[in-house]
């Protein structure tokens, strides 16, 4: 990522003109440092994180960035959007054209307990069992999403497209060790056909996925390829449409500006159109100054079916440990609460971390804010302790990130393989 007090969107290419915030809040979590033993995204500067409030800097910043701005003209228009399509890339609407849609059929999926058989579970509840043959319909087939809340799985990064037997036995101890429900994914493995593994995996570990059209960082269409290809494999493969609980657009797409709002808002409502027959919802995974950032985000709150909220208080101004983040864990969940367009529709906290070090990849933003494992325990421990605010709010989160492999920062799992501090966290309560 190119630090600087203003960053120009490769939007540009799409033909809408974004202008990212200030160099403070501005650093991603760039996948261009790699090693050898760690193929994850490397986070730089990551000041990117911090809440904004009461701060000199964003003042003289934000001063600048609405001189800027004055200069601009965003060429999506909210109310046509047909053109914002066209200019956040390809209709997605054609993408797959000719894709027939799964049959399907009244018939109720029944899935009991063995210790009492009166019990009808749904996919993915701890103790169903997939059925050995892919159902005609999806009709009984989904938990109730307001029955789900706590602790629901992981964020996993594909970057380094691993390989079946690797997807299996890390989707089955997310399963059977953490009783995971989810997992969140995380990055792009631009191996075509790949998130057929994926469907193949999850539906024999009995695992839901959350899949994601990533943008990246460098600006272009490959995220029109990687949509493309998703939602045909959605189209075509029996299965996927049994394992995918929801449809990404984006990790931060809003904070990073790569689509104006419209023009976002407009492809969460295609792609809606597409997927209707699969049953799929879409929504877009940002932090909450992302959706609150150019004057709000009401097109996309109001397009979405459900929203995922990066919660990441470590990099907030106001940080100081994991043990004592709860206020700007709550401080940016009750935003969402009070957002009209988001009455009734769920709330995940997905790209959800405390960082067990700190160093290129990851800076503070408060000198008080102490990353160590101690804290990144500790943050978690808090979360699992509001089990009850969770389930009264239907509120769900995954930890970010399963594997320090993927991030060295976030994992649970260090590079060697062994977890970093006991997690057992709660599933209900």
């Amino acid at each position: 990522m190119r630090i600087s007090v203003f960053s120009l969107s490769a939007s540009l290419l799409l033909g809408t003109l974004v202008v990212l915030g200030p160099a403070f809040a501005s650093a991603h979590d760039s996948p261009a440092k790699r090693t050898s033993a760690n193929l994850g995204h490397k986070r730089i500067v990551n000041s990117r994180r911090a809440d904004l409030n009461n701060n000199n800097n964003k003042r003289d910043a934000l001063s600048a960035l609405q001189l800027l701005n004055a200069t601009i003209v965003d060429k999506a228009t909210p109310n046509v959007a047909a053109a914002a399509v066209a200019n956040a890339g390809a209709n997605p609407a054609t993408a797959v054209a000719g894709s027939s849609a799964l049959k399907t059929t009244t018939t109720p999926i029944t899935n009991s307990t063995s210790s009492n058989p009166t019990t009808t579970l749904r996919f993915p509840e701890l103790g169903f069992k997939m059925p050995a043959t892919v159902p005609d319909s999806l009709d009984g087939w989904w938990t109730d999403p307001s029955t789900e809340y706590a602790f629901v799985g992981f964020s996993y990064e594909i970057t380094a497209c691993q390989s079946l037997a690797e997807l299996k036995k890390d989707f089955q101890n997310i399963r059977t060790k953490f009783n995971g429900r989810y997992i969140r994914l995380y990055g792009a493995c631009d191996k075509q056909g790949y998130y057929n593994d994926l469907v193949t995996v999850a539906w024999d570990t009995g695992m839901g996925l959350q899949p994601v059209v990533w943008f990246g960082y460098d600006g272009g269409n490959e995220w029109e390829k990687r949509r493309d290809e998703l939602f045909s494999i959605l189209k075509s493969n029996a299965k996927a449409k049994f394992v995918t609980q929801v449809v990404q657009f984006g990790s931060e797409p809003l904070f990073d500006g790569v689509l104006s709002v419209s023009a976002l808002a407009a492809q969460v409502t295609a792609a809606k159109k597409i997927l209707k027959s699969l049953g799929i919802p879409v929504t877009v995974s940002d932090m909450v100054y992302g959706f609150k950032k150019d004057g709000g985000s009401k097109a996309v709150l109001e397009a979405i079916d459900q929203i995922g909220i990066h919660m990441l208080t470590f990099f907030s101004t106001k940080a100081t440990t994991g043990a004592a983040a709860w206020p700007l864990v709550e401080a940016d969940i009750n935003w969402a609460l009070k957002q009209a367009p988001l009455k009734g529709k769920k709330i995940f906290l997905d790209e959800n971390a405390w960082p067990s070090k700190q160093g290129s990849g990851v800076k503070a933003n408060s000198q008080k804010a102490v990353a160590s494992v101690a804290q990144e325990h500790a943050y978690f421990d808090l979360l699992d302790s509001k089990c009850s605010y969770f389930k009264l709010q239907n509120i769900s989160w995954f930890m970010h990130l399963y594997s320090d492999a993927m991030e060295s920062e976030y994992g649970l799992y260090d590079v060697s393989g062994k977890m970093k501090f006991p997690f057992q966290p709660k599933t209900s309560c």
